[in-house]
């Protein structure tokens, strides 16, 4: 992990970037309470937890964070003496400490998130007229989810680490699985191998999908058998320094029969096709028609529905997002994953995804796990 230094370099440059976004639309501040939005502007790892417990306030010339008492101490020990952040604990509500600081600061323009709760925001209003503040409040449309797509180093060096966490925990759960367990089971395993490999967390709930299981493309891992001949669905991540891994591989218990095989074969044609195909300034929309019709042309048409991938990072899905409908543009340095599937109702469901970066020369895939059908 970077150390404090390298830290406030970033925080530097993401106040930066916030900066001149202001300036540019005349915002005397932006109140920020989103918790992935924050852990990006303060880069304090592993402070944070789902708990919106926090606020923050950026000027032109300084920024402020509002915490508790449960989290204060680690933020200051986070953070260091030379950060940009000034740390407050005043033990009084997010919207009073707003009010006040807005008064203080004679803000003007205060711009705010639109994922901002309703109560909240009405909170907010009440204590500004207690201090007789009247000032714009103007929303935010995703502005700090559209920074954080492009990734600096500091943050790719984390996620490459929740790859390789990753791709070590699939290797291990390639000679664990036997006929005979449940999917439960090989969850368990599976999550115990990523947290002994270093995992701070876990990505998301892991997927862990045999036979006709695997067509429901979220299904739950259950009490089901795995059977010889199965094929299983596996889609799992490990969660570091608050950056998540998103990788998929299906396996087949045995070797796999004509039918399996070809819908594999398939799969890995469209993710591949996407991946040396994609480059900076195609929509996300171009890139899911790419691996539409490579399955349609197959004949698997009617069984591939959902999107073909989504950005990573703080968050498992944000910005960038390539699906049928989706208008992001896939930029140089942004993360995301490629994921295309076939789901055959009653029968098996085969998926294959790569998290990776979009560079100048093209799609560089964090992960090193082969796409190789692995029989166990």
């Amino acid at each position: 992990m970077a150390n404090v230094q390298d830290e406030n370099v970033a925080i530097k440059k993401r106040l930066g970037k916030l900066r001149d976004f202001m300036g540019e639309r005349g915002y005397g501040a932006v109140m920020i309470r989103n918790i992935a939005d924050i852990r990006w502007l303060t880069a304090a790892s592993r402070v944070l937890d789902d708990e919106v417990a926090h606020t923050a306030l950026v000027t032109l010339d300084g920024a402020w964070l509002h915490t508790d008492s449960r989290y204060y101490g680690s933020f200051v020990e986070r953070l260091g003496e030379q950060s940009p952040w000034c740390v407050d604990e005043r033990i009084v509500s997010h919207a009073k400490w707003v009010a006040d600081k807005v008064r203080e600061l004679r803000i003007r323009v205060l711009a705010v998130e639109d994922t901002l709760t309703l109560g909240f925001y009405e909170e907010l209003g009440v204590e500004l007229n207690k201090v007789s503040c009247a000032c714009l409040i103007p929303r935010l449309h995703g502005d700090l989810a559209l920074m954080r797509v492009s990734k600096d180093e500091e943050e790719l060096s984390l996620l490459r680490e929740a790859q390789r966490i990753t791709d070590a925990a699939f290797d291990h759960i390639c000679s664990f699985v036997k006929p005979g367990m449940t999917e439960l089971q090989i969850r368990a395993e599976l999550e115990a191998a990523m947290l002994a490999e270093g995992a701070h967390a876990l990505s998301f709930d892991s997927i862990i999908a045999a036979g006709p299981n695997g067509a429901n493309p979220h299904a739950r891992p259950s009490e089901r058998v795995v059977q010889k001949g199965d094929m299983i669905v596996m889609d799992y991540g490990a969660l570091y320094g608050d950056y998540h891994a998103d990788m998929t591989r299906t396996v087949c218990v045995g070797e796999p029969g004509h039918k399996q095989r070809e819908v594999y074969d398939v799969v890995r044609r469209a993710h591949e096709t996407c991946a040396q195909a994609v480059r900076p300034g195609m929509s996300g929309k171009e890139l899911h028609e790419l691996a539409v019709g490579v399955i349609r042309d197959a004949g698997y048409g009617d069984y591939f529905n959902h999107g073909l991938g989504h950005g990573v990072g703080l968050q498992i899905h944000e910005r960038p997002f390539a699906g049928r409908t989706s208008d992001d543009i896939l930029d140089e340095g942004c993360v995301f994953t490629i994921e295309p599937g076939i789901y055959l109702p009653g029968e098996f469901g085969v998926r294959l995804e790569d998290c990776g970066i979009l560079t100048e020369s093209g799609y560089e895939p964090f992960a090193t796990s082969t796409h190789d059908l692995v029989c166990l």
